[in-house]
């Protein structure tokens, strides 16, 4: 008969300090506080229909410290029948400076009004399976970013809790509060001022990165439209956003004989004017270049980058807009034009 001795390690028993801790509940800061849990229930949850004096609200929020204990949203979700979450969705295309403000603003208004915002982030999912998937979180509203979502989605996402629905794109969906953005009049604006300039031959940068498509071709109608019927074309440039694509492009530039450029925005404009300086192309002399979004960076440049300036709403409003709709989920939907369009005139054009 054969052994194998097998060398059992010494491991010593647990502490009692070692040994994981029970989640705390709000019996637990009941009993510390000398409430009952209704109490805690009213106070934790800032609930103002039951009147509670002010030294029992910091003996409860103190025992609330002192156990560590935080409300289950997922209970109190269940509950109420909704939460207090706001959903985000990302956006189909990474996010610049401007609408990374826009978020951060809005996510402070929200959160002064007692909401939660979250961020939810989800590739391949699109339109009613994105609904879907928003809807198993129950948010008590959803901020859907771009097209796609129709109205079934909107009935989906209101059937599972959400007393808000907000779009923020080129059209109204039906059910839901609509943010219009208006992406074509950011074309018309830039290739217009490039026209009253004495412009003729434009570009129109159309960047070749997934999900631009949504903002880059109505900016690309707009552009077109604003010369509809005059002596000037515009040539649609693919771009994508690399030194390498910037300089192939700037490498092509004398063959294309444009004497200006709307490129997209401030960032692909910065991109593709340090491109045609470094090839000896003039900006503006040779070729007026105009971006969009006014960012800081762009006036740093020399020359300093003309844009066009799109002014947000307010998170504040947002928000507003937001709390109107969960407090009162029958009223009919409102719909808002989310930004203006004005051309900030500096040196590069």
């Amino acid at each position: 008969m054969r052994y194998v001795m097998v060398q059992i390690p010494n491991t010593p028993a647990p502490t009692p300090s070692s040994a994981p801790r029970s989640v705390p509940t709000s019996a637990d800061v009941a009993r510390l506080a000398g409430v009952s849990r209704a109490t805690v229930s009213y106070v934790l949850n800032n609930t103002s229909a039951v009147r509670i004096s002010e030294p029992t609200r910091r003996r409860v929020h103190q025992a609330a410290r002192d156990l560590g204990y935080v409300p289950h949203a997922a209970a109190r979700t269940l509950r109420a029948g909704h939460s207090r979450m706001v959903l985000m969705p990302a956006p189909p295309v990474p996010a610049g400076p401007l609408y990374s403000q826009f978020v951060h603003d809005l996510q402070g208004a929200l959160s002064r009004l007692d909401y939660t915002v979250v961020q939810y982030g989800a590739c391949g999912l699109h339109g009613d399976d994105a609904a879907r998937a928003w809807a198993e979180l129950r948010p008590v509203a959803v901020l859907v970013p771009g097209p796609g979502l129709g109205p079934q989605g909107v009935a989906l996402l209101k059937r599972s809790g959400a007393r808000a629905v907000v779009t923020l794109g080129s059209e109204p969906v039906e059910g839901a509060h609509a943010l219009l953005l208006d992406h074509a009049g950011v074309g018309r604006c830039a290739v217009g001022h490039l026209y009253a300039r004495g412009r003729r031959r434009i570009g129109v940068v159309v960047p070749e990165e997934p999900g631009t498509r949504m903002f880059s071709a109505p900016r690309l109608s707009g552009a077109r439209a604003a010369l509809h019927g005059t002596d000037a074309t515009v040539t649609e440039l693919p771009l994508a956003y690399t030194e390498e694509s910037a300089a192939a492009l700037a490498a092509r530039w004398p063959g294309l004989g444009l004497d200006a450029v709307f490129a997209y925005n401030d960032e692909y404009a910065m991109l593709l004017m340090r491109a045609l300086q470094d090839t000896g192309v003039r900006v503006p002399e040779d070729t007026a270049v105009i971006g969009a979004d006014d960012l800081v960076l762009g006036r740093l440049l020399r020359p300093r980058l003309s844009t066009v300036r799109i002014a947000l709403p307010s998170g504040r409003d947002l928000a507003g807009l937001v709390d109107r709709a969960v407090r009162n989920p029958g009223a009919a939907p409102e719909s808002h034009e989310m930004f203006e369009a004005t051309v900030v005139d500096r040196d590069s054009a």
